[in-house]
């Protein structure tokens, strides 16, 4: 990989070898001589290092693509540190008792899901989190419902939380999940009583005040981590922004295991 930090020439060898006169350095790039002050670039010498860089960029442009890329890199490095740091300051709230959980209540890795009922990804990965508690019985899938996109999300997110009082969240879920058009109390009432559970009891816990506290705790958590949408996962102090596919999934599971 070429590179050059911020476009800057860091020696006169390196000057040389880029046709500059070896006589001509950057200020502050060599030591000042006893009793001399270090001279600037004269207004010359500075159109000279500056016509070399560009000539330099215009025969070789994976120069720029590679400082831009190790920039890129060292900034993703530090996101994900400073992410880490936060998760591991927040793992006491990660999970509360009272969350939805799915797969073995023992597990060795939890998976900690902030999802939204009607976000299209996080329906296309409720197939994927499925597929992967079907498979692996080490895992443990935590649900916090964070209705963001509407009154639509927080509708369908006060059901959920209702259904779980009659042990029928996973159940409901599923059914939310895979409707298409837009819900209303009554579609939530009869959802409900299809999956077997009591619909009129279903619409009065939507109401109950205790509820919407839990999800505004989810939306103020998720403030807290930094999350920027749905779906987020977070596997130990790892966060995964956006959907993934089973195998990248089965992966972290996979680092999350190998760290313990």
């Amino acid at each position: 990989m070429r590179l050059l930090p911020a476009l800057r020439l860091a020696s006169p060898l390196a000057l040389t070898l880029a046709g500059v006169p070896a006589g001509l350095a950057l200020a502050g790039d060599a030591p000042p001589l006893p009793g001399k002050t270090p001279a600037a670039l004269t207004q010359a010498q500075r159109a000279e290092v500056v016509t070399i860089l560009r000539d330099a960029l215009r025969g070789d442009p994976g120069i720029l693509r590679d400082a831009i890329a190790a920039l890129q890199a060292d900034d993703d490095r530090r996101r994900d540190g400073a992410q880490a740091d936060v998760l591991a300051l927040l793992a006491g709230k990660l999970v509360d008792p009272a969350d939805p959980v799915a797969g073995n209540p023992l597990a060795t890795v939890t998976l900690v899901e902030f999802y939204d009922t009607r976000c299209p990804y996080c329906r296309r990965m409720m197939g994927v989190v499925d597929e992967l508690l079907r498979t692996d019985p080490g895992v443990r899938v935590v649900f916090k419902d964070l209705p963001i996109l509407g009154p639509a999300s927080q509708l369908e997110s006060r059901a959920l939380l209702a259904a779980q009082r009659q042990g029928g969240y996973l159940r409901l879920q599923g059914a939310i999940m895979r409707a298409g058009g837009p819900p209303t109390r009554d579609t939530l009432q009869a959802e409900a009583e299809r999956q077997g559970l009591d619909g009129a009891m279903l619409l009065r816990d939507m109401d109950d005040p205790a509820i919407k506290a839990r999800l505004d705790a989810n939306v103020a958590l998720a403030q807290q981590i930094g999350l920027q949408g749905t779906p987020a996962l977070v596997i130990g102090n790892r966060l995964i922004p956006g959907a993934v596919d089973l195998v990248e999934l089965r992966a972290a599971i996979a680092e999350a295991r190998a760290v313990r």
